[in-house]
């Protein structure tokens, strides 16, 4: 399988005038393409940091980073990020704000706004292209925003806890809703997560970061043999369960 991602020995510390303050430190690991990835750790260890490093960012103090075996300093690939909070502004229309990357990259013509109109339908908001942001659910603004990402035809999609604003509820369903969506458009995406549960329905691989100085503890394959093999129906398997205390078992042998 075609390999995107590449880290190899990724180390990165933060500089201040009261010193300096480790945090990753000796990371590899690679991302094949149509891959989902999740990362885990325990709060504050470098997830978001380490999510900055793949895109770009920040630049690793040693080591090296490759996209398709390029410095990433060197690659042209295009790299989505989805953030924690939708970043839609109200001042424009769903519409407007899913063209807003397009905009912004000079990459707005026909072919894209007609693009960015047939994801709209596909999954569901084409009755909410002219609405504001606030006319809608905070999942219907969650599936804006990836659409947001979608339109710009990324090959590696990061995710750095995009449900964590919303409620439990509306969180399985959007989790549900984009984890079918990422596996339909076959993309390669990361998700850094602190939600166990999250990383295992919605992941091939979960990825176990320790405190800070972050390292790579473990790495768990995850494999559900569904016919339908969606987050929620994940949820509803004993090996989830499984899974759930295998990864729990790691992070806390290692707090």
């Amino acid at each position: 399988m075609k390999r995107i991602l590449e880290l190899e020995h990724v180390h990165y510390a933060y500089h201040t005038p009261e010193g300096e303050t480790p945090a990753l430190t000796d990371l590899t690991f690679s991302v094949n393409a149509g891959e989902f990835l999740a990362i885990v750790g325990p709060s504050g260890c470098g997830k978001t940091t380490l999510l900055s490093l793949i895109a770009g960012l920040l630049t690793p103090e040693k080591g090296q980073i490759r996209i398709y075996q390029k410095p990433l300093s060197e690659s042209t690939t295009n790299i989505g990020y989805m953030l924690q909070h939708d970043e839609l502004f109200e001042w424009r229309t769903i519409y407007q704000n899913v063209l807003l990357g397009l905009e912004i990259q000079h990459m707005l013509n026909a072919s894209t706004r007609q693009h960015a109109h047939e994801l709209l339908e596909t999954y569901g908001l084409k009755q909410f292209e002219n609405a504001r942001p606030s006319e809608l659910s905070g999942g219907m603004r969650q599936r804006a925003a990836l659409i947001r990402t979608l339109v710009l035809k990324p090959e590696l999609l990061l995710l750095d806890e995009p449900f964590s604003a919303l409620d439990y509820q509306t969180r399985l369903n959007v989790g549900d809703d984009i984890g079918q969506i990422l596996r339909k458009e076959k993309k390669t995406a990361i998700l850094v997560t602190h939600d166990l549960s999250e990383a295992i329905s919605l992941a091939d691989r979960v990825i176990i970061l320790s405190r800070r100085p972050a390292t790579i503890h473990q790495t768990i394959p995850i494999f559900f043999d569904l016919v339908n093999d969606t987050p929620l129906n994940r949820r509803d398997t004993p090996e989830f369960k499984s899974y759930f205390k295998l990864i729990w078992k790691e992070m806390n042998e290692h707090e």
